[in-house]
């Protein structure tokens, strides 16, 4: 009786490491797609050494481009915060809470310049970094971020409350890019928006910069909002490659 049991404890213990063995690639595999995973593929090519006669090989993906992500407050000049952000509360940015720096990170500035009695300006910009690795079932590190490239564009226009929205590409930034303007109501003003969506490599940068005039100030143009925008986002997509030498 006593040897039965110790045999079915055996074949119990036996039994459950293939459930934790699934549960784990069930974890790893996962990926929805609307975040960057930093993790490396760590059993593509044990898998392949693993399968059975006569099974197809592990499929091979282009390696991604880029292993790293720049510090994201670093990644915009200090002269680019000051033009665009005038009295920036904190010029060394605020850092977005990041799980794993390696696949995601984020930063913003705002600051509010009073003109006195001619009113004042508000001013916010923020950029994130979404970084993703290639994988034998996903498609390359590339590949995935232009997939996500996509998501992330179509989060940006379907913004609630968003008016006079329209998307246009963004020449010169990135491999591709596009330009979101739209005006949004908050606060009993009418903010001016420009969020650019870029993708350089197998990493996709997501830009947004608004502003709005407060005590009767005239808030500032599309053009002007759109132009700055623009301009970080290219200093933002040369900071990967940087961060990558």
């Amino acid at each position: 009786m006593q040897r039965s049991a110790t045999r079915l404890s055996r074949i119990l213990a036996c039994a459950a490491v293939p459930v934790m063995l699934v549960a784990a690639g069930c974890s790893s595999g996962s990926d929805s797609g609307d975040k960057g995973s930093g993790a490396p593929d760590t059993g593509s090519s044990s898998s392949a050494s693993a399968a059975p006669k006569g099974s197809e090989p592990a499929k091979k993906v282009e390696p991604a481009k880029y292993a790293k992500l720049p510090d994201v407050c670093k990644s915009l000049p200090a002269e680019t915060i000051d033009a665009l952000v005038p009295k920036v509360k904190n010029k060394n940015g605020t850092a977005a809470t990041s799980s794993d720096v390696t696949s995601r990170g984020g930063c913003s500035w705002n600051g509010l310049e009073d003109k006195g009695v001619k009113g004042s300006q508000y001013r916010w910009l923020d950029v994130s970094f979404f970084r993703y690795e290639s994988d034998a079932t996903l498609g390359s590190g590339q590949e995935r971020a232009a997939e996500n490239f996509t998501k992330e564009l179509g989060k940006v226009q379907a913004t609630e409350g968003a008016k006079k929205l329209r998307t246009t590409v963004a020449g010169g930034v990135g491999e591709q890019a596009n330009v979101v303007t739209y005006q949004l109501r908050k606060t009993d003003e009418d903010f001016t928006y420009a969020s650019v969506v870029a993708r350089t490599g197998n990493v996709v940068v997501v830009l947004s910069y608004n502003g709005a005039g407060y005590a009767g100030a005239a808030g500032p143009s599309e053009q002007w909002i759109m132009n700055g925008a623009i301009n970080a986002t290219k200093h933002a997509v040369a900071s990967v490659a940087a961060a990558n030498k």
